[in-house]
């Protein structure tokens, strides 16, 4: 039976306007609840686990696929990469007690406490959006890097949430048990953390050695050179424009920022 759009005015003669997508009018009941909370648990059940397992087997051709159109099986890959990081998130401070750990490597360290708490509290509470946010920064390397093989920028941004959460899940899966074992040396704790980085560069040409089958292994070497280049420069950049920054903020705040800042640079 024919129905009327109640979003576009268009005539429905199937389940969803032709004119914009919406589904036809039902009334909310109960089965209208059911059915809501049935496709919610499918879909999580079919896109994220669907997404995860194709990103564990070959996380490049998974990434390649989704930009080239197929993407109705597929959980959203910023999304993807927004829930992984925040799992990763609540099993460092839930499972590993990580900010137990922070703390008492800062103390350590010698660090003022008001730095470790702000650390703690900055790591703990926007891990996830931190994570999220350098998306936009790594997806800029890669595309200027990888600018000859054609893909634009918003599709490198694809590319690298997609990395991102491969590179998360790798660390919660590797990386992780380890870290459970030796929880309680954090000197060990933190730096096996820092030195987890070195997966990176290897990681990284699994993933794009399955994103371009087609091009040669040294073209895609010699293309990841160029991208950790643009990294480190870039970093020195974004660190020389925080450090400046935080003096310039110290400065109008007073004295007590210019001591913050001090005892923790030595």
């Amino acid at each position: 039976m024919a129905d009327t759009c109640k979003n576009c005015g268009e005539t429905i003669t199937h389940n969803f306007c032709a004119g914009c997508g919406q589904k036809k009018f039902k009334r909310i009941d109960a089965g209208y609840v059911k059915d809501e909370m049935q496709y919610s648990v499918l879909h999580m059940n079919k896109g994220f686990f669907y997404s995860v397992k194709k990103l564990i087997v070959n996380p490049g051709k998974t990434a390649r696929e989704y930009i080239d159109g197929n993407r109705v099986n597929h959980y959203k890959p910023i999304l993807l990469a927004f829930v992984i990081a925040g799992i990763a998130t609540f099993t460092s401070f839930k499972g590993l007690g990580l900010s137990a750990i922070l703390q008492r490597y800062y103390a350590e360290q010698q660090l003022s406490s008001a730095f470790s708490n702000d650390m703690v509290t900055v790591l703990q509470g926007w891990n996830a959006f931190i994570m999220l946010g350098l998306i936009p920064f790594f997806a800029l390397t890669t595309w200027l890097a990888f600018k000859k093989f054609g893909h634009n920028y918003f599709e490198h941004m694809v590319l690298n949430a997609y990395f991102m959460a491969y590179y998360t899940l790798i660390s919660i899966v590797l990386i992780y048990p380890i870290l459970f074992f030796v929880r309680d040396v954090p000197s060990t704790f933190v730096s096996i953390s820092q030195m987890s980085i070195l997966l990176a560069p290897a990681l990284l040409l699994w993933f794009f050695r399955g994103f371009y089958p087609e091009k040669r292994m040294s073209s895609i070497a010699v293309n990841l050179a160029a991208t950790f280049t643009l990294l480190i420069l870039g970093f020195l950049i974004l660190m020389t424009l925080f450090g400046l920054g935080a003096v310039v903020y110290a400065m109008i705040t007073g004295p007590e920022s210019l001591e913050y800042i001090k005892q923790n640079s030595n």
